[in-house]
């Protein structure tokens, strides 16, 4: 099975446009607020001796929220490594088509295809 970020050369799935708009929410101010309200629910639960069923309630969105923040965190982490791979690629075609005094624009353009790759994929 290959990456999502291999598969999709022409645009973006709807899997990669979820993983975006995913991690737009978790790294805004109104989700980071979100995540210290249910800590504090958590909190409050133990303290107030809440029966069981709340405490497990509350452990479980934790977890859930924990994991779904995994995938997302590991889903940037490919797609940014998959786009700095390109670039390198990129870079090191350009300087062997300069150090064999072959003309650059072919290169260039693939520089230039590259320079803002990770925001594409």
């Amino acid at each position: 099975m290959t990456h999502p970020a291999e598969r999709t050369r022409n645009g973006r799935g709807w899997f990669e446009r979820l993983a975006e708009a995913a991690s737009n929410v978790t790294s805004s101010l109104l989700f980071m607020c979100f995540c210290l309200a249910l800590i504090g629910a958590f909190v409050a639960v133990h303290v107030a001796g809440l029966d069981v069923t709340w405490q497990l309630l509350v452990g479980d969105v934790m977890t859930s929220l924990n994991l779904l923040l995994l995938a997302l965190l590991k889903n940037s982490e490919r797609r940014a490594e998959h786009a700095i791979q390109r670039k390198l690629d990129s870079i090191a075609a350009a300087l062997l088509d300069q150090r064999a005094g072959e003309t650059p624009e072919g290169a260039a353009a693939e520089l230039r295809k590259v320079i803002r790759m990770e925001e594409e994929l």
